[in-house]
């Protein structure tokens, strides 16, 4: 018996013209295991069931229209072809849909609402509301008794303080949740309650998530005045809440990151602001210190005498000059004192007198010591008849000529005494401080009162009227 040697390609081939045209069309139902997704986005995996297992692969194409990524243990319909794959010699079905067990249905009527939306263009970039910078008020529409709030709650208190997280409680699954949610969406924007919102839950399976994909709840984010963050499921679950909101979160403690992910820049940035600053301030405190050593090294400042020798020294010629100043205006000041002294020593009548008197007696000593002389020369020349007929005429002369002079000097001595002048009507004026003699008007001021000294007594009066003028009295 002869057989027909065939190569591994031509066997192959055979396998291939022979499977393939009889499975183009086929639908398999099993277990997704072995689940590798490549950075190229396409999906390899088994499908397997208690007794069997088969290759899959599912390309990124076909994949991008799935509502969710499928996982280990997921139960699914695959549809699409069977191929041989040369290279490995192995089979594998080319998955052109991927339906999950169970969830048929609900999977129609999400792809229907999802095309629905997107036609009125709910899904936009344009409808979509940036997030507030430093939100105060942060408003969570969950489950008070979930671990979304608890996680949401631990990343805000522990990275920042100073605002507030309002709380509107809701079922996020089974009946009545949907309405719930948009209801409490509607009264966050209807009480202005918060600066931002956060929708969302924990993980679970499409049903669990099935409250997020109503259009109810779609309607309540789209129609929100406050920016809202979808944080609904896994990073790997996918909702129309997600595809509505402002803003989709993979998880609620990343949505708690988002609200707060300027403010945390901020910081940062204040914080590497806070480090220049202080490096700036470390940089010059250390070159003020350099210029401050080198100036203390100056011969300027470390021998200070040097610098301050000059305004020393002229400080000292400056003092010099004026004590030389102050001793020269005291001399000057004290020779007029006594200048003004001797004259108001002159003006005093009792030295007048006394010096009056000392002319006359001095006149009378002159005569007599004339005449003394005269009759000694006269006795000597004649004798006594002679001298006396001789002295008679020439001696009457004389002492007429005396006797004359003698009155004559008696009337001025005696016209100059005070007395006399004070006879005459005239008066001497005294200051009642000094005693001293008024000599001029501007000695006087008003109301100063002097003694004016007459003949016959004194009175006591006070200057009312100054007049430097001498008026019709001379």
């Amino acid at each position: 018996m002869t057989f027909k040697i065939l190569s591994v390609s031509e066997l192959t081939s055979a396998i291939r013209s022979l499977l393939e045209p009889n499975f183009r069309l086929i639908a398999v139902r099993g277990e997704i295991s072995n689940l590798k997704i490549q950075s190229s986005g396409h999906l390899y995996f088994s499908l397997k069931d208690s007794e069997a297992q088969i290759s899959a692969a599912l390309f990124r194409s076909n994949a991008a229209e799935l509502p969710r990524m499928p996982k280990d243990g997921d139960q699914v319909i695959a549809k699409g072809e069977l191929s041989v794959y040369p290279p490995r010699g192995n089979y594998q079905i080319i998955v052109r849909e991927l339906q999950y067990l169970g969830v048929g249905e609900l999977l129609l009527k999400l792809h229907q609402l999802k095309e629905k939306l997107q036609q009125r263009g709910w899904f936009e970039p344009a409808h979509k509301q940036a997030l507030p910078k430093l939100p105060r008020r942060i408003g969570v529409v969950t489950s008070p008794t979930g671990a979304v709030i608890q996680d949401i709650l631990n990343i805000l208190t522990r990275r920042f303080a100073g605002f507030q997280v309002i709380l509107n409680p809701v079922k996020v699954q089974g009946e009545g949740s949907a309405a719930e949610i948009a209801q409490a969406i509607c009264d966050m924007n209807r009480y202005d309650l918060a600066d931002v919102l956060i929708v969302g839950r924990g993980g679970g399976s499409i049903e669990d998530l099935w409250a997020f994909n109503e259009e109810i709840v779609a309607k309540a984010i789209f129609e929100s005045r406050i920016p809202i963050i979808s944080a609904v499921g896994h990073e790997t679950d996918f909702t129309i809440a997600d595809w509505v909101a402002d803003m989709r979160a993979p998880t609620p403690s990343a949505a708690a990151e988002m609200v707060i992910a300027e403010k945390a820049n901020l910081v940062k940035t204040l914080d590497r602001a806070a480090l220049q600053s202080k490096n700036f301030l470390i940089q010059q405190i250390q070159q003020q210190r350099q210029r401050m050593a080198a100036l203390y090294k100056h011969p300027m400042l470390s021998q200070p005498h040097s610098l301050l020798a000059q305004p020393i020294m002229r400080l000292d010629d400056i003092r010099e000059d004026l004590d030389g100043a102050i001793f020269k205006a005291l001399q000057n000041t004290a020779l007029q004192l006594q200048s003004k002294a001797s004259r108001l020593e002159i003006a005093q009548p009792s030295n007048q007198i006394s010096r009056t008197r000392e002319k006359i007696l001095s006149y009378q000593s002159r005569l007599d010591d004339s005449m003394r002389g005269l009759l000694a020369l006269k006795k000597r020349s004649c004798t006594p008849s002679s001298f006396f007929s001789q002295l008679d005429t020439p001696l009457k002369q004389q002492l007429a000529s005396k006797n004359n002079l003698l009155s004559q000097l008696r009337t001025t001595y005696s016209s100059l005494h005070p007395r006399n002048l004070l006879k005459k009507g005239y008066s001497i004026l005294f200051s009642e401080k000094g005693d001293s003699i008024i000599l001029s008007v501007k000695e006087l001021q008003s109301n100063q009162p002097f003694t004016a000294v007459l003949a016959d007594g004194r009175i006591r009066a006070a200057a009312l009227q100054i007049d430097d003028n001498n008026g019709p009295y001379f």
